[in-house]
């Protein structure tokens, strides 16, 4: 098992957001939860595959050595959402959570989350990638889930396993939970190899 693996480990999630620090408790694994502030910003010439790494990795590189312990193990995660090779960043306001919902209405997209692992003596960098389809969706039902759920903390101005999730995605292919935020299979898989 993946949590007698790692148990000698001191792990740390790297990130803020509710969801991951859920699915990583879900995974069964003991972790704190420590957030570095960093500028979630990235290069204009990476694509968006690279972008998650990058911004991922930069979240892990927030922990200099003098954070480290021998036993310390950094998680940390990025997602980005992209339509036709765009990424849609976090809503400033209602006016552009709007704007990026009505681009993403009937159409398919990809989330890419990254997530970088660190230890004192290594580090390892992965992606995943969903491909999500969206109905066409009614300014209506924009608005009724802008209003109620404020989805401005999120790539792309929603949350799968939100209200918009059960109305109006048609399929995914790929990991659900790499769109929530966090592709746990493979994360998995990586922690396996990596302890």
């Amino acid at each position: 098992m993946l949590a007698e693996r790692l148990k000698h480990y001191d792990i740390i999630l790297a990130s803020a957001s509710p969801r991951r620090k859920q699915l990583l408790e879900e995974m069964g694994l003991r972790f704190r939860v420590e957030p570095k502030h960093i500028d979630e910003v990235f290069p204009d010439d990476l694509n968006p595959v690279e972008a998650a790494e990058f911004l991922s990795r930069i979240k892990a590189d927030a922990f200099t050595k003098d954070d480290l312990h021998d036993n310390t193990l950094i998680i940390a995660s990025d997602t980005v959402v992209t339509l036709d090779g765009e990424i849609l960043g976090k809503p400033a306001g209602k006016a552009e959570a709007i704007e990026i919902l009505q681009q993403l209405s009937g159409k398919t997209h990809e989330v890419i989350t990254g997530v970088t692992i660190k230890a004192l003596d290594k580090q390892h960098t992965f992606s995943v990638t969903t491909s999500v389809v969206f109905k066409t969706l009614s300014l209506q039902e924009i608005n009724h889930y802008i209003d109620t759920f404020k989805p401005f903390d999120k790539a792309g101005a929603y949350g799968i396993q939100e209200w918009i999730g059960h109305v109006a995605i048609e399929r995914i292919d790929g990991s659900y939970f790499n769109v929530m935020g966090l592709p746990t299979h493979s994360l998995y898989e990586e922690l396996l190899r990596f302890a």
